[in-house]
Order: C-alpha cells, then structure tokens, then sequence
C-alpha cells in the first residue's frame, strides 16, 4: 500500500476499529487509541510533504488499480500543489479534535472518535481522487459521519439541523453525477479526470456542466445565497463537529472548482467569471455585516467563515496567479483560524453552557491565558500582519486589484468588516469588569486545552510569518491551472 492509501485508508481503519468497542466500550481505552491513531495518520502524511517534488505540477505519489472493470472505474488516487496542504490539514485538525473532546465527550465516546475518523480518511480521499466516481463516492461518504455527529451530540435542534445539512448538500451533488455520468460518455468511458481536463467541449456543453458543478460546490462552500444552512448547522454541532466542519468540509467545494469547474469547463468559467465574483463579493461584504448584529458567538464565527471562504472564490476567478495562489492559501489559513475559533468557543460552552455573547464580560480576569490565545485567533481572523489571515486574503486583494481596482477595493472593505466583528465580539466577552457570578467562577485552561490552543497558534503564527512552503508546492500546479484555463476548448472548426 502506498503512502496515499495509507493516508487515506488509516484514520478509517481505527475509526471502525473504534466502533467495535461498542456502545459502553471503555471510555479512557477508546480515547487513548484514537489519538495514536490520528498522530499516526498524521505522521503518515508527512512523508508527502517531504518527498514532494516542487516544480512540477505533475501528480504524485499516484496509485492506480482496476475497481469497477465494466465501466472503466478506478481506485486512482495522487496529489499536486493544490491538494497536497488540505491533505496535511485534515490529518492535523483530526488529532486536534480527538484531544479537544477527550473530557467533553462522555456518552458515545467510541463512536464520536470513530465517526470523526473515518470521516478524516473520507476527506483526504477527496482531496486525492484522480477518477471522477471515486471523488463521487468519497465527496458523498463525508455527508454520513457528518451527520451523525451533527444528529447525535448537537443541541437542541440537532436533528433539524443534521437534516438541512445533508438534504442541501445532497441534492446539490447530484446534479454533478449527472455531469460526470456526460463526461463519461463524452470521454468514449473514462472516468480519469485528467483526461476530462484535455476534452474538446461546446460551448453549451460546458455551461451546462459548469452550472452543474456550481450547484455541487457552490452549497458546499458555501456562496451567498446557499449559505443559509451553515450557521443552523454550526450552532447545533458539537465543537468538534463545527471545527471540521469549517476547517476542513467547506474547502471540499472550494477544491472541486479547482479540479473539475475550471480546467473542465475553461470556457464558460471565463464567461461566468462574473458572476463568481458577484457572488463572492456580496459573500465578503453583506455576510460581513449580518456577521456585525449576531449575538450567538458560533453564529458570528459562522458567518464570518462564509465571508473568509468568499476570498477563496474570488481568488480563483480573477484568473491571475496572485488570486488563484491567494485563494488556495486562504482555504489552508482558514482551515487553522476557524478551528481555533471554534474550539475557542467550545471551551466557553463547556464552563458556562452558554454561546451568547451577553452572557459573558470580563473573561480575561479569570482566564488570562485563555484570553491571550483568543486574542491571537481574533487578530488572525481579522487577517492581522503576520499571522496566517493575513497572507491569503492580502494575496487575493493584490490579485484582484491588478484585475480590476473596484473588485480588489470591494474585497478589501471586508478587512474592515472582519475587524469590526471579530473586535466587538472580543470586547464583549473578553474585556471589562467580570460580568457576572458564571464568568467569576471560570477556571483557566488546563494542560490539555492549552496544548490544543498551542498547536493552533504555532500553525497560526508559522504561516503568517513564513508562508515560503505553502506557497512553493502549489506554484506550478497553478502555473498549470491558469495556463489551462487560459486556452479555449472549443472544438476546432474544420
């Protein structure tokens, strides 16, 4: 098995090894075996990175074996520059959410670390399929571990929540079988993406698969106007669930656009460039404002991610290599700074039982140093100066400028915005007198939050102060990518 399949398959394996334990397995046995099984997974990865040829936008590490023979389906996995930080970042949030519900979780506890387990191999499954049915299938499996988590340790709305969650996300991908079922016969029976990417297509054929792609990717992100589930969702998961939720999950949508709306459909992602950017923008700017009047921290932060993710769209069709670069920068910087926030979050939620922000004031008198870490992440949610907010977003305002000056300005008011929420927020909850008997109460962080934190700020600060190895893997894939999109797939009139 190569070290892709070991990624992949690995954190899946334990997952179900975990569920074996049964119901009122062994609480502390099931904890203890599902951290060394997601370092494992993670200490996996690493070799991925470390053997990875920069340079080249060629896929490696690429495995290939016959899966369903009649039609031509295959278990063909790889990765590139664009894939190959996501595929590090899920195996690094697993071990993080696996310490951050060590104490928290106490009913269920096998299947909460198994469920999140399989559901880290299923994401780096999607991150690493070169067939199109393979994505499919791996692109929907994150949809059931989800959902029970959502379902069976969320809130009081849980299951409403948990149902709005698949039934979006579901239908939105069916319309992208049907895309690749029409690739497929188009294809002459292939499946490989690769080849996909070479095909000659007409002008209708590609809007019409470009729009099919859009609604699968689009929700997922998700864009402004099917964001309304996120934050129903986010409020009922459980931390956990929110992290990987934000951190991970909404960047398999943003990912797709990359790998199949652009290289497939060049054509009529040049004419609809427009419209991502429309959408994008109003992402960045109005969501920034509905972000300004919650009173629901997990809500504020929910929002804010649709704003965060809306740079990553803009990005990638301002169709330059600052834009594109910027944006794949952001979805890896979002993925640390929305995790920390949101564990942030759970580790009010679990002293106090409350999200709202009234209920709080003053917690910097009775958890300094929690405090500290909730004002880095605060600062690196505003995309402060060397922290890892920063690079992505500033990337994409460049990018967007040289493209068109009223875009990058646009874009760059949510700057203002992402301050004005996040900033606001802190004070409430953080600054000032002790609010009230709950917040005078408050113990500080123990070992294992503050190793939590830690393991965020330090991913949070490398990034924002040396963002050199994010940037250098993905350079020539996007090189490529941009290259690709550039030439027109028309078919050659004779």
């Amino acid at each position: 098995m190569g070290l892709l399949s070991l990624a992949i398959w690995m954190p899946i394996a334990v997952g179900i090894l975990l569920l074996a334990f049964g119901r009122d397995g062994r609480a502390n046995l099931v904890r203890w075996t599902a951290l060394i099984g997601s370092i494992a997974s993670f200490v996996v990865t690493l070799p991925l990175y470390m053997r990875f040829e920069l340079g080249t936008a060629s896929m490696q590490f690429v495995e290939k074996f016959s899966w369903i023979q009649r039609f031509n389906v295959n278990y063909h996995v790889g990765v590139d520059g664009l894939s190959l930080w996501m595929v590090l970042l899920t195996a690094f949030i697993t071990v993080i959410v696996v310490i951050s519900a060590w104490q928290v979780i106490t009913e269920r506890v096998s299947q909460y670390m198994g469920a999140f387990l399989i559901l880290s191999g299923f994401m780096i499954g999607v991150f690493s399929a070169l067939d199109g049915i393979l994505f499919y299938v791996f692109f929907e499996a994150t949809l059931i571990p989800m959902y029970l988590i959502i379902g069976i340790w969320g809130g009081p709305n849980k299951i409403y929540a948990a149902f709005k969650f698949f039934l979006y996300t579901l239908l939105g991908s069916l319309l992208m079988l049907v895309a690749l079922v029409y690739l497929y016969n188009k294809s002459g029976g292939s499946f490989d993406i690769a080849t996909w990417h070479q095909l000659p297509l007409a002008s209708g054929a590609q809007t019409f698969l470009f729009f099919a792609f859009f609604a699968a990717f689009a929700v997922k992100v998700p864009m402004w106007p099917v964001h309304t589930w996120l934050p129903d969702v986010h409020v009922e998961a459980p931390t956990g669930g929110s992290a990987v939720l934000a951190a991970i999950m909404l960047k398999l949508g943003a990912y797709g656009f990359l790998r199949f709306s652009m290289p497939i459909a060049p054509d009529a992602s040049r004419e609809w460039a427009w419209l991502m950017i429309a959408l994008s923008l109003i992402a960045v700017i109005y969501v920034g404002l509905v972000a300004l009047v919650q009173q629901d921290m997990k809500k504020l932060v929910a929002y804010s991610s649709v704003a965060h993710m809306g740079f990553v769209t803009l990005g990638f069709f301002i169709f330059n290599d600052l834009g594109v670069s910027g944006g794949v920068v952001q979805m890896i910087a979002h993925g640390f700074v929305s995790a920390a926030m949101f564990l942030g979050i759970g580790v009010l939620y679990d002293r106090v039982h409350s999200r709202q922000i009234a209920d709080y004031g003053g917690v910097v008198n009775t958890m300094p140093k929690f405090a500290a870490f909730s004002l880095l992440f605060a600062m690196a949610n505003c995309g402060l100066p060397g922290t890892a907010g920063f690079v992505g977003e500033w990337m994409v305002i460049l990018g967007a400028v040289k493209a068109n000056f009223w875009v990058g300005f646009g874009a760059a008011t949510a700057l203002i915005f992402g301050a004005a929420y996040t900033l606001w927020m802190y004070k409430r909850v953080y600054l000032g007198p002790v609010g009230n008997d709950h917040v005078k109460e408050l113990k500080d962080i123990n070992a294992r939050e503050f190793l939590m934190l830690s393991l965020l700020a330090i991913a949070v600060l490398w990034m924002g102060l040396y963002p050199k190895p994010f940037t250098d893997v993905m350079d020539a894939s996007v090189g490529n990518l941009l290259q690709h999109v550039a030439e027109s797939k028309l078919p050659k009139l004779p």
